[in-house]
């Protein structure tokens, strides 16, 4: 177990080496962090505004029967007057 935490450390090490010593390694660092980013972030959204997914439906539906209610409500008082 040792031997595996030397090689990741050995790993890491020669990475941040590239990156202190080399502009561009670093710019690609970067621009692959957030590569990394951007799609972590899209899967994220598209998980919680996928309308296949059941949870999301129910919110939908929640908000569109306080939708539903809130007109009714104003076209009645539109009418009483």
């Amino acid at each position: 177990m040792m031997n595996f935490y030397a090689l990741l450390f050995t790993i890491f090490a020669v990475a941040a080496y590239f990156i202190v010593t080399d502009e561009s390694v670093a710019a690609a660092f970067y621009y692959i962090s957030r590569l990394a980013k951007s799609y972590i972030d899209r899967q994220m959204w598209w998980l919680m505004h996928n309308p296949a997914n059941p949870v999301v439906k129910y919110i939908i539906y929640r908000r569109s029967l306080k939708m539903a209610d809130d007109l009714m409500a104003k076209i009645n008082k539109n009418k009483e007057t």
